[in-house]
Parts: structure tokens; C-alpha cells; sequence
């Protein structure tokens, strides 16, 4: 029996057959301590043929896709978050900066339009508070069928005058930006970069404010995203959607503001900590004097969890709708629990 259960026991190790050239008694079986050798007697009793072995090429792991993607993260283009619809999700940067500085302070706001030109100088200081929130949520997946996907997204700038006590700390200036956009995910490569969604959206901006300060648009922006390993860009021009006269407050904002941007993200690790930097360009995409636009640099550094450092520097037209044909350069620091990415 000990020569019957060494057999089994290397049959079970796969070192040899010679179990099944024994035939072994049930009662022999049920002696033996081994799990393995016991189950190779059971089958050598009732003649069971040893299972094939796998071929070599087939795997043995079932691999479990993963996502590195910051565009699949926050679209969920690869669809990891079906059916979370309603749902507020991160959309651009929610931060605030306890101080902004500008080199030039737009005391006397005005604009083309009739009764839009302030009629004394605003008492205004060039430090002040600026902060943003913003999100998004998805409203309708597979629209039709399709793999296109509703969503709706709302963004809130606001500059802050609390070091101006002498003027009861107002806020300047508050822009309010909501809009919906439908989304067509892409799998395409380009010069290296890959094409990661098309984007249509339906926009409005605007300050909520009275004349003479009033200022507000509407536009169809399209938008192509793209990544190649830790960069990202998107690219979106826009249409401005024509308004009658009487209601126009700056019948030349475009040429100001721009009729595209591109928006270029890189992220790195600094040993643990993760760093994203963001440059932003704006251009009308007309010549001569017409020729205007902005750049802003962000930069989102590590300081505890999900806080970060935020760094943000402007120069341009634009930084605001009051101020959307003042040129200025503006520096703010502060914290950012959203960023880029």
C-alpha cells in the first residue's frame, strides 16, 4: 500500500503515471492523507482519463482592461459608468485664489454697444479674490442607439474686491457659463496623437449685471480631444450665434475674446507627487488690428490629498465678459480641489 500511495502521490505532482497502471481498493484510497494522491487513486479506480493539458499559447489569466486616460476618465468613453445619469461629475477646475493682482484695473468698463460705457470711474483695486466652480453631469447615453452621449455642464468665475473696505468689498464681476453638449467618442490616431471625442455644445455666458455693465453671448463651440501620453489637447473654435442690435451687449467680442482656443495639458510625478500644468491660448483669427487673443498659464501642484497648490498667470484680452476688450496681465496663487488632470 505505501508503494501504491508514493505512486499516486508523484501522479499527482505530475512526475510519473504509474498510478493508473495500479488498481487500487476504495479502502486503499480512503488511507491516503494526501488531497492530491487520494483524488489520482479515486480516478485511477474508476478509470477516469487524466484531464488534457492546456496548450502553451492559451493564456491561464484573465486580463482586466484598465484605463489611463483622462479624457476616458472624465467622459467615460469606454463606458466603466453606464447608466450614472444626473450625476455631478468634474468638469474644469473648481479652485480659489485669496489673491489675484493685475496690472491694469478697468475703472471705466464700456463697450460699442448704446448705454454700455460707465459714466464715472469705478472704485476698484488691483488685488482682489478670484474663484470658479464647475461641473457636469451626463443626461442621456447611446442617444438614439448611437454611442453619443447628452451631457450638461455649468462653470461660475467670480472676482471678489474684499480688500476694498472702503467700497464694502463688492463683487466685481460674476460670469455664468451653462451649456449642453453631445459628445461622439473617437478611437483614431493622428500624427501620434490620439483622437480621443468629438464635441458639439450649445454655450451661454454672461454677468447677470444692468446696463451699463451688462455683457453676454451665445455660441455652438466644436471640440476635438486629444492625448499622447501624459499630454493632452483639445482644440475648439466657435460660432458666435447673432443677436438683433438692441440686445447685443458687444457686437465685437470676438475679436477680443477669439474664435477658438486650444487648451494643451501636461501631467508628471515629481517622486510621489503628481503635478499638472495647463496653458490655455484664445485668438480672434483675424490679422492686423483685429489680431488679439490671451494666454493663461496654470500650474496644479501637490500639498495634501486632494488639495493642491494652484498657480495662475493671464495676459490678454478676456479675463473676464466686464473686461473682454481690456488687455491686462494678472497673477493669482491659491488651492484647487479639481483640476486638469
Amino acid at each position: 500500500m505505501s508503494l501504491l500511495i508514493l505512486r499516486c502521490l508523484a501522479a499527482a505532482l505530475g512526475l510519473g503515471a504509474a498510478c493508473v497502471q495500479a488498481q487500487p481498493e476504495a479502502a486503499e484510497c480512503i488511507r491516503i492523507e494526501s488531497d492530491a494522491a487520494r483524488l489520482v487513486c479515486y480516478d485511477n479506480l474508476h478509470r477516469r482519463p487524466a484531464p488534457a493539458a492546456a496548450p502553451a499559447s492559451e493564456p491561464t489569466s484573465t486580463l482586466v482592461p484598465t484605463s489611463d486616460s483622462m479624457f476616458s476618465d472624465r467622459w467615460d468613453l469606454d463606458g466603466q459608468r453606464r447608466n450614472e445619469l444626473f450625476s455631478p461629475r468634474p468638469y474644469k477646475p473648481v479652485y480659489m485664489l485669496p489673491v489675484t493682482w493685475t496690472d491694469r484695473v478697468n475703472v471705466e468698463p464700456g463697450s460699442p454697444a448704446p448705454e454700455h460705457q460707465v459714466t464715472s470711474p469705478l472704485d476698484l483695486r488691483p488685488v482682489e479674490v478670484k474663484y470658479q466652480l464647475s461641473f457636469k453631469a451626463k443626461l442621456w447615453e447611446q442617444v438614439f442607439g448611437s454611442p453619443g452621449t447628452l451631457w450638461a455642464g455649468y462653470t461660475q468665475s467670480s472676482r471678489w474686491q474684499v480688500y476694498a473696505g472702503s467700497a464694502s468689498r463688492p463683487f466685481r464681476e460674476t460670469n455664468y457659463e451653462p451649456e449642453v453638449m453631445f459628445g461622439w467618442p473617437l478611437k483614431l490616431t493622428l500624427a501620434g496623437w490620439d483622437l480621443r471625442q468629438a464635441m458639439v455644445s450649445l454655450n451661454h455666458q454672461s454677468n447677470g449685471r444692468s446696463l451699463p455693465l451688462s455683457r453676454s453671448w451665445n455660441r455652438v463651440i466644436a471640440s476635438l480631444q486629444a492625448e499622447r501620453g501624459d499630454w493632452t489637447a483639445e482644440f475648439r473654435p466657435w460660432l458666435r450665434l447673432s443677436e438683433p442690435v438692441d440686445d447685443d451687449d458687444n457686437p465685437d467680442i470676438e475679436d477680443y475674446v477669439g474664435r477658438a482656443e486650444l487648451l494643451l495639458t501636461k501631467r508628471w510625478r515629481s517622486g510621489e507627487a503628481a503635478h499638472v500644468a495647463a496653458l490655455q491660448l484664445r485668438h480672434s483669427l483675424r490679422g492686423g488690428q483685429r489680431s488679439r487673443g490671451s494666454a493663461q498659464l496654470e500650474w496644479e501642484f501637490p500639498i495634501d490629498g486632494s488639495l493642491k497648490g494652484h498657480l495662475q498667470w493671464f495676459s490678454g484680452y478676456g479675463e473676464s465678459l466686464v473686461d473682454y476688450n481690456l488687455r491686462q496681465n494678472k497673477i493669482g496663487i491659491g488651492f484647487s480641489i479639481v483640476g486638469w488632470r
